[in-house]
């Protein structure tokens, strides 16, 4: 048996995988690999980057260097200059990354797809009952980047970001497995709730990127941020930061999710639906 075939074998069983990657010290392990990650050797990173490659499709022909100071220099990788193109119409919101579409649709009341047959609660996501309303009948979508994938974001439409709010949490795995077992999930996790108005209507688009176990961080430039577990900061930050479709607004420091939320008067491309790979700059939302 191959390599690939014994790591598919293992993580195609949905017990075992599960039971492998969130049935351990999840905090605690996550605080581990992030402090490993950082280890700048080159036997280290090599060795590392080796073993990633294993137990994932990790593809770093788009990525700008091919030489990686550690593990974590390799996460967040800056990709080639023309590796994403973004949608240039002032009508269409962007993907702010690659990811996988995990969910999509209609917010209905306060009720937020998780995976079917199983949804969560809006204002307990955001932890706001008035930014939850903003966005009641509006539109979402879920995207999942996995571990081997671009983990940077960026403004998906020219927007003024008004709010960071970081809520503490845990850091379940949230791929299919764990979400189709652990209710509420997304509202568990650690994760950031990103409000912005577009430029120039002043329609409210919120971000919520959702941390995950190993390395459970995300970095934000426009506020000087760097939000994690034992971050003991303003858990709540004002704004005024005006970005350009397409500037970066940060990193994860592994693969996680970024759940993205439109108003009534955008609409989601009707083309997008579940299990869709998405790419960074590819039309999201579209003007009602």
């Amino acid at each position: 048996m191959t390599l690939k075939n014994l790591r598919d074998s293992i993580f195609l069983q949905e017990d075992l995988n599960f039971l492998l990657t969130n049935r351990i010290p999840r905090i605690a392990l996550t605080r581990w690999v992030g402090r490993f990650s950082k280890i700048r050797h080159p036997w280290v990173s090599a060795a590392s980057i080796w073993v990633w490659k294993l137990f994932s499709d990790l593809d770093l022909s788009e990525a700008k260097k091919d030489r990686f100071n550690s593990l974590h220099d390799c996460f967040v990788r800056e990709l080639k200059p023309g590796a994403r193109a973004f949608d240039a119409s002032p009508q269409v919101v962007c993907s702010p990354c690659d990811g996988i579409v995990g969910a999509c649709g209609i917010v209905e009341s306060d009720r937020v797809l998780q995976i079917k047959g199983m949804d969560y609660s809006l204002t307990e996501l955001m932890g706001d009952r008035e930014l939850a309303a903003r966005h009641r009948s509006g539109s979402y979508v879920t995207l999942r980047l996995t571990s081997s994938m671009y983990h940077r974001f960026h403004a998906p439409h020219d927007c003024t970001v008004q709010r960071v709010t970081h809520i503490q949490g845990d850091t379940w795995n949230v791929n299919p497995i764990a979400l189709k077992r652990v209710e509420r999930l997304f509202c568990r996790n650690e994760r950031a709730v990103i409000e912005t108005r577009l430029e120039p209507s002043g329609l409210p688009l919120t971000l919520v990127p959702v941390g995950a176990i190993l390395v459970s961080s995300i970095r934000l430039h426009f506020a000087d941020l760097h939000l994690h577990h034992d971050y003991a900061g303003p858990q709540t930050v004002a704004c005024d930061a005006l970005l350009k479709r397409g500037e970066e607004m940060g990193w994860f420091e592994h693969g996680s999710t970024i759940i993205v939320f439109a108003p009534p008067g955008l609409s989601l491309v009707e083309s997008i639906a579940t299990g869709d790979q998405i790419k960074l700059g590819q039309a999201l939302f579209t003007a009602s």
